[in-house]
């Protein structure tokens, strides 16, 4: 009897999302509908900051990704010893502003 094929998902990675994207900052709002999350890269001594990337997300989405990291961050500091917070001026700048909430 043959076995039935597991569900499965095949993702492709393109060279260019390959290389990443680097963000020091990410400035979430959400709707009751969905959570935008912006990645956005902040340099020393520039008074302007550019949105590098943005994620549109489902609530549900959301939660499934907070404990992914969550676990990943766990395992991390399993491996490599705790991971220092920030002591200078960029602990000014928070992961989560907030902001207007976005219209769906």
């Amino acid at each position: 009897m043959e076995q039935p094929k597991k569900n499965k998902l095949n993702i492709e990675l393109s060279e260019e999302v390959s290389q990443g994207i680097y963000s020091n900052l990410a400035v979430i709002t959400h709707s009751p509908s969905e959570f935008v999350v912006d990645f956005v890269r902040v340099m020393p001594g520039v008074p302007k900051a550019q949105v590098k990337s943005r994620v549109i997300i489902t609530p549900q989405h959301a939660k499934r990704l907070m404990k992914a990291l969550a676990e990943n961050v766990r395992k991390y500091e399993s491996q490599h010893g705790p991971i220092a917070e920030s002591k200078g001026p960029e602990q000014m700048m928070p992961m989560n502003f907030g902001g207007p909430q976005g219209q769906a």
